[in-house]
């Protein structure tokens, strides 16, 4: 059987109905590029970036820009590989991040699989950042970049990743999609987990049992009763229910189910983190001086790859939460990234 050639101008754009996957189509078709959209249902109707609202406005953008559009149900596996993830990890007293989980194995790799079907070369998304020869550099707006949520992908899939905005500042995006007069211009930003309707306490009840345990001081001392290790996170203040403090998370130990909690915010700080399940895309060496990041909004710091799974900070950071992502940067190069344990 004859293979079929690819179509080095065939772009398969995921888009969401939001302002960045919309100009995302605009600029690659600026380029000369062919793009095609492709729409993913990941969870219920009402869901705010996936569903029927959010469709009717990716359709529209794609017939106002004369770009093929596709709509893949990816439910089964998203609830697998992301919510199920999600909750076993909240089991376990951890915090997880499933945008990093989604863009690993639902996101790109549909892309990359609906890329297959249409002899396409490339997959774009509407993320902030850079790629450049094979590795991923943060975005020209540094308040929007979303290098963090890019550390799990293979390597090996970069060089046929194109992220158009990465030179871009969000206030000129929007601005092209005004000028444009796309129905997505003034689109909300998306802020909270996409399938997490009302509030996270809420979801955690509807598909975890939440046991109530004991709050204890560092010194182990009783204190209260919480209403369920899940609904809580490392460096918490408001919301654990006791008198008197401030009193801060300090750890969830899900063995004995107890919320150990304290008074003095020094003892949420930590120089070394441990993680584990890691994607480098450059070769390490140990000592190997980095900048990392253990959440998507805290800044850069210096530190040091001192051996596999372990990071030390030059200066101590609050709240270290497992589950999380501690991200690696040399500059402003995207070196990797693991799960904080």
């Amino acid at each position: 059987m004859k293979k079929t050639k690819t179509n080095e101008k065939k772009v398969v754009v995921g888009v969401s109905g939001g302002v960045d996957s919309s100009v995302t189509l605009h600029l690659l078709k600026e380029k000369g590029y062919d793009p095609v959209g492709v729409f993913m249902k990941f969870w219920g109707e009402n869901n705010h970036c996936c569903g029927s609202e959010a469709e009717r406005r990716a359709r529209k953008v794609c017939s106002s820009l004369r770009v093929p559009f596709y709509v893949v149900d990816v439910r089964e596996s998203f609830k697998k590989r992301v919510v199920d993830y999600f909750l076993e990890s909240y089991k376990e007293g951890e915090t997880p991040n499933p945008c990093i989980a989604c863009n690993k194995e639902i996101k790109f790799n549909f892309l990359f699989e609906k890329l297959k079907a249409l002899d396409g070369c490339y997959v774009a998304t509407g993320h902030y950042g850079r790629i450049n020869k094979g590795k991923i550099f943060e975005a020209v707006d540094e308040v929007k970049d979303q290098t963090y949520f890019l550390w799990s992908l293979e390597g090996r899939s970069l060089k046929r990743i194109i992220l158009p905005l990465g030179e871009l500042e969000k206030s000129h995006v929007r601005k092209i999609a005004k000028e444009l007069g796309l129905v997505t211009a003034s689109t909300e930003e998306s802020q909270e987990v996409c399938f997490v309707e009302n509030n996270l306490k809420d979801f955690l009840e509807e598909y975890i049992d939440l046991i109530p345990g004991k709050i204890e001081s560092v010194n182990g001392v009783e204190m209260g009763t919480h209403f369920g290790l899940p609904a809580y996170t490392i460096g918490q203040r408001k919301g654990i229910g006791l008198s008197g403090g401030p009193f801060y998370v300090l750890k969830k130990d899900a063995e004995r189910n107890v919320l150990v909690v304290t008074d003095k915010k020094d003892d949420l700080l930590e120089k070394v983190v441990y993680f584990e399940k890691e994607n480098f895309f450059e070769d390490l060496k140990y000592p190997m001086d980095l900048e990392a990041k253990i959440r998507y909004n805290a800044r850069r710091e210096k530190g040091a790859l001192v051996s596999k799974g372990v990071f030390e900070f030059k200066k101590p950071q609050e709240s270290v939460t497992p589950g999380q992502s501690i991200v690696f940067y040399h500059k402003d190069q995207l070196v990797g990234g693991g799960i904080i344990k």
